[in-house]
């Protein structure tokens, strides 16, 4: 999928990337799939702003998604690749033989017309969802669940993959897309292939409004703001601000803040860089 550069004739589109959206086949989502998708602004429900940079957007619907892939051992054929405005992979249309249609997160590869199949008796092929412990080692993967049943969490977002390094009894050891190495059960099931739309980290955005389409609102410098509002703020002229900290004091750049105490920090080989 090729990035687009567009010809400047406007300032905002000098710099400016767009993705091609080559593999998408159509531009109208399936309807019965789609919920309401009401947006808070940041506010909680007495109108209290308890999350900064946030409002506005495009008003956009909901698409269902089939993480869990809970329909065993039967094929389920592409109907369609689409945009999805709520993640950055791309999501396809499936439609089992009995008419049932489903959304799942398209991997990268997957074509109109393919069939998908989920279970323990298929190989492993892309788009096929399976047990760790029946997947050869040394596939990428992606969507991996962290709790047998529960639906995928790992490596969802586009371009995204994992790695399926070992197996040892009951678990199999995946280096994650943050450089993670951890323990995850075997009977968590992971989708054979890396996640579709990896040029979706090259796309320039090139002006302010097209953040603002997002539901982004502008961020304020801590550095800035008065002391009332920010560790950081204050002073006379230009003032550093001290020590690199959120608003509520706690250190950024390097600072741990994981609980050592955490449950699962058993099951974690290797820390994140």
């Amino acid at each position: 999928m090729p990035i687009k550069s567009l010809k400047p004739i406007t300032p905002a589109q000098r710099g400016r990337t767009v993705n091609g959206f080559d593999a998408i086949t159509t531009d109208k989502p399936e309807k019965s799939l789609l919920v309401p998708f009401k947006k808070t602004g940041g506010r909680n429900s007495q109108g209290k702003m308890t999350m900064k940079y946030r409002g506005g957007g495009h008003k956009k619907k909901f698409r269902l998604i089939d993480f869990k892939r809970d329909r065993k051992d039967e094929f389920a054929e592409i109907l369609t690749i689409e945009y999805d405005p709520n993640r950055t992979a791309f999501i396809a249309l499936t439609k089992f033989e009995d008419g049932e249609k489903r959304y799942i997160v398209a991997p990268k590869g997957l074509k109109v017309g393919q069939k998908v199949i989920s279970g323990e008796n298929v190989s492993p092929q892309i788009g096929n969802c399976m047990p760790l412990s029946l997947i050869p080692l040394g596939t990428t993967i992606s969507c991996v669940e962290m709790s047998p049943g529960k639906g995928a969490v790992l490596a969802r977002s586009a371009g995204s993959y994992a790695q399926l390094m070992a197996r040892d009894g009951k678990f199999a050891t995946i280096k994650l897309p943050s450089g993670e190495t951890r323990l995850i059960l075997v009977n968590c099931n992971a989708v054979i292939g890396s996640v579709s739309n990896s040029d979706h980290q090259l796309v320039v955005s090139g002006k302010a409004g097209r953040t603002r389409w997002l539901g982004r609102r502008p961020r304020t410098r801590a550095v800035v703001m008065n002391p009332v509002d920010h560790p950081m703020g204050g002073g006379e002229g230009r003032a550093s601000g001290g020590h690199p900290r959120s608003k509520k004091g706690i250190p950024a750049k390097g600072y741990r803040t994981r609980n050592k105490k955490k449950f699962s920090n058993k099951f974690i080989i290797e820390k994140r860089k």
